[in-house]
């Protein structure tokens, strides 16, 4: 269980990172180099994106995000690193009400400028383009906002969940008690007696364990 609460939050953040870096990247660079272009090229560029953004590439990690921080703040309340459940609450509000300006807000400003037609055909781009440009940009900026604060609280529930996961193992490994040495058998050697100094058997040097020193000559005990 605590295997699976592991990477539901690793792939919660990894899909609220991506949702994060797409929405800040149209903000502090996408909008502002559009903002230059002439009206038609504007309607233009907007359109073709918002064609090319529909792909499982962005849909999935897009949709995922929110089961998947469903999950793990499920889990987490069932008591697997509960210390992280406040940030995971956190990231999943968080991620919720972007994701709500993203469908009630943005989305329906693209689909007004689709119905738009052809940037070719349009008699006045510019008025379409004071409809959708500042509303959207602004909506755009507050879900960007909004997607980088959950990827941070995802970011430090990582960082809780670890160091309760680590002082469960350690508590656990105290507890756990630890099997006695096993006992060597008895090999039945016992070491002789030292030999006298000066004697030939110590001059001899010593001899293995289990046999005796050789005999000099002397009365045997």
């Amino acid at each position: 269980m605590k295997n699976l609460q592991q990477i539901t939050l690793i792939l919660s953040a990894l899909a609220t990172g991506l949702m994060a870096g797409l929405f800040a990247a149209f903000a502090y660079s996408v909008m502002p180099g559009l903002a230059h272009s002439s009206d038609r090229t504007f309607v233009e560029a907007m359109q073709n994106i918002n064609k090319a953004i529909l792909n499982p590439v962005f849909m999935l990690p897009f949709m995922a995000a929110v089961p998947l921080l469903g999950l793990a703040t499920v889990l987490a309340w069932r008591g697997h690193g509960r210390a992280a459940l406040p940030w995971l609450i956190a990231a999943l509000v968080l991620y919720l009400l972007a994701f709500v300006i993203t469908s009630g807000l943005n989305v329906p400003l693209n689909d007004q400028l689709a119905k738009a037609g052809n940037p070719e055909h349009i008699k006045d781009p510019a008025a379409v383009r004071d409809e959708f440009e500042s509303t959207w940009v602004a909506w755009n900026i507050v879900r960007a906002l909004l997607h980088t604060a959950a990827f941070g609280c995802l970011l430090w529930t990582l960082i809780v969940f670890g160091a309760h996961r680590t002082q469960e193992t350690a508590a656990a490994a105290v507890l756990t008690p630890r099997p006695l040495a096993a006992e060597q058998p008895d090999s039945g050697i016992r070491p002789g007696p030292a030999p006298v100094p000066g004697s030939p058997a110590a001059q001899a040097g010593p001899t293995p364990q289990g046999r005796q020193a050789p005999w000099t000559g002397g009365p045997r005990q």
